[in-house]
C-alpha cells in the first residue's frame, strides 16, 4: 500500500508532520481529515523527484499574480449570475497552464458530484491556500461569495506589492555583491597569475603583501576542488538542518535579530500576520477557527510556532492581545492597538489599521535600507577591487623606484 508524508494542524493550532498508508491521497486526506485535523501537505512517498517527472518543466503552482487575475475573472463571472458550473467551464477554457487547468477539471467534477466549491478546492491544497479556501466556505455559508472574493482580492493585492517593495530593496544590493565578486574572482584568477609569471622571471625582491596574495591564490587554485565540496556539504548540511523543525525555527528566530534586517522582517511579519487575520475575521470565520490558518500563512516558522501557544491561550478563555504578548511575536505598539481592538468590539478593524500602519513603517525603513546599503556596498567593493590592484602593482611600483 503506498505510504505518504504528511503536514497536519489540530484544532488547537499545533502542527504535526508524520506518514499514513492508504490506497491514494484522497483516502488518506479523508481518513486525516476524519480526526479533525487540517492538512497543510500531502506528499507520496517514494515518487520519482521532480526533475525525473515528464512534466518537470511545468510549474506546479500557479503564480501570485496569476492567481490574482484567476480570482478576479472568477469574480466578474459571479457577479454576473451565471451558474457555478459555467463560471468554472470559463475558467477552465482561459487557463493556460496545463497542471493547473486540470485542477480546475477535478474542482469542477467535484462540484457536479455535489461537493461544495470549498470542500473541492480543499482537496487542493498545493494550489489553492488555506487562507483562500477559508475565504470561500465562509462566502458560501453567508451567501456573500462575491463580497468575500472582493476582500480575498485586495488582500492579494496587498501582499503582491510588498513582495515587491521587498524584492526592489534587496534586488540592486545583490547586483552590487554578485558584479563585485565575479570582479574580483576575475582578477584573482586570469590578471594576477599573468602578474605572477612576469614577477618570476625578474630579479626584483616581491614585496611581502605581494607574495602572501600570489601565495593564497595558488594555494585556492590546488585545493579549488576541495574546497567547492566543502562548500556542496556545508549548503547540503545547511539545507538538511532548515528542514528540521528545530533548525528552522532556531533560523527565522536568528533573523529577527539584527538591527535594520531584523526590524525590516519584524515589520514584515507583522502585516503579513494582521493583514492576512483581519481577511479571514473579515470573511466571517470565528477568531478560534482563523488563528490555526493564519498560522499557516506566516512563513516565519519562530512566530508560527509562537502564535501556536497564543491559539491554545486563546481558547482557554484568554484574550488575543495577552496571547500574543506571552508569545512575543508582534511589536508592544500592535499589541496595544490589538488590545483596543477587542475592548471596542473592532478587531477586524484595528488589525487592518495595524497592518497600514506597519506598512508605512517598512516603507521607511526599506527606503533606509536602499538608501545606505548602496553606499556602503560600492565602498566596501571599491577598497577589496583597489587593495588588490595595488598590492599586485607594488613590485612594478618598487622597480620604478629603484631605476630612479
Amino acid at each position: 500500500m503506498p505510504a505518504f508524508a504528511y503536514r497536519v494542524a489540530r484544532s488547537d493550532g499545533t502542527t504535526l508532520e508524520g506518514r499514513a498508508e492508504g490506497d491514494d491521497e484522497q483516502a488518506v486526506r479523508s481518513q486525516l481529515e476524519g480526526q479533525g485535523l487540517l492538512v497543510f501537505r500531502l506528499r507520496r512517498l517514494g515518487a520519482l523527484p521532480s526533475f525525473l517527472d515528464a512534466g518537470w518543466w511545468t510549474r506546479r503552482t500557479l503564480p501570485l499574480q496569476e492567481f490574482l487575475i484567476f480570482n478576479q475573472e472568477f469574480l466578474a463571472l459571479v457577479k454576473a449570475g451565471l451558474p457555478i458550473l459555467k463560471v468554472w467551464d470559463l475558467l477552465i477554457e482561459r487557463t493556460r497552464r496545463p497542471v493547473f487547468q486540470g485542477v480546475l477539471r477535478t474542482v469542477r467534477q467535484d462540484v457536479r458530484g455535489g461537493a461544495s466549491l470549498a470542500e473541492a478546492l480543499s482537496r487542493h491544497l498545493s494550489q489553492f491556500p488555506d487562507l483562500y479556501i477559508a475565504s470561500v466556505r465562509a462566502g458560501e455559508q453567508a451567501g456573500n461569495l462575491p463580497e468575500v472574493l472582493q476582500r480575498y482580492i485586495a488582500y492579494l493585492k496587498l501582499i503582491i506589492g510588498l513582495r515587491q517593495k521587498m524584492m526592489k530593496a534587496l534586488s540592486y544590493p545583490a547586483f552590487l555583491v554578485v558584479v563585485g565578486v565575479a570582479v574580483v574572482a576575475f582578477l584573482l584568477t586570469y590578471v594576477l597569475p599573468t602578474f605572477s609569471a612576469v614577477y618570476g622571471e625578474s630579479t626584483t625582491a616581491i614585496p611581502p603583501a605581494t607574495k602572501a596574495l600570489i601565495a593564497l591564490v595558488q594555494a585556492f587554485q590546488a585545493n579549488v576542488f576541495t574546497a567547492a565540496a566543502l562548500l556542496v556539504v556545508s549548503a547540503a548540511g545547511f539545507r538538511m538542518w532548515m528542514r528540521t523543525p528545530e533548525g528552522r525555527a532556531r533560523w527565522d528566530r536568528f533573523i529577527l535579530t539584527p538591527p535594520l534586517i531584523g526590524e525590516i522582517l519584524v515589520n514584515h511579519y507583522t502585516v503579513q500576520f494582521t493583514r492576512t487575520l483581519s481577511t479571514v475575521l473579515g470573511a466571517g470565520t470565528p477568531l478560534i477557527t482563523a488563528l490555526p490558518i493564519v498560522r499557516g500563512a506566516v512563513s516565519n516558522r519562530f512566530i508560527a510556532d509562537g502564535l501556536a501557544a497564543a491559539t491554545e491561550r486563546v481558547r482557554e478563555g484568554g484574550t488575543l492581545a495577552a496571547a500574543l504578548g506571552q508569545a512575543r511575536t508582534l511589536p508592544r505598539l500592535a499589541l496595544e492597538m490589538v488590545a483596543v481592538g477587542e475592548e471596542t468590539g473592532a478587531l477586524e478593524t484595528m488589525l487592518r489599521d495595524v497592518a497600514e500602519l506597519y506598512e508605512g513603517d517598512l516603507d521607511q525603513r526599506l527606503n533606509q535600507l536602499t538608501t545606505w546599503i548602496e553606499p556602503v556596498l560600492l565602498l566596501i567593493m571599491g577598497v577589496i577591487v583597489g587593495a588588490i590592484v595595488i598590492v599586485m602593482y607594488l613590485p612594478i611600483f618598487q622597480m620604478a623606484g629603484t631605476v630612479r
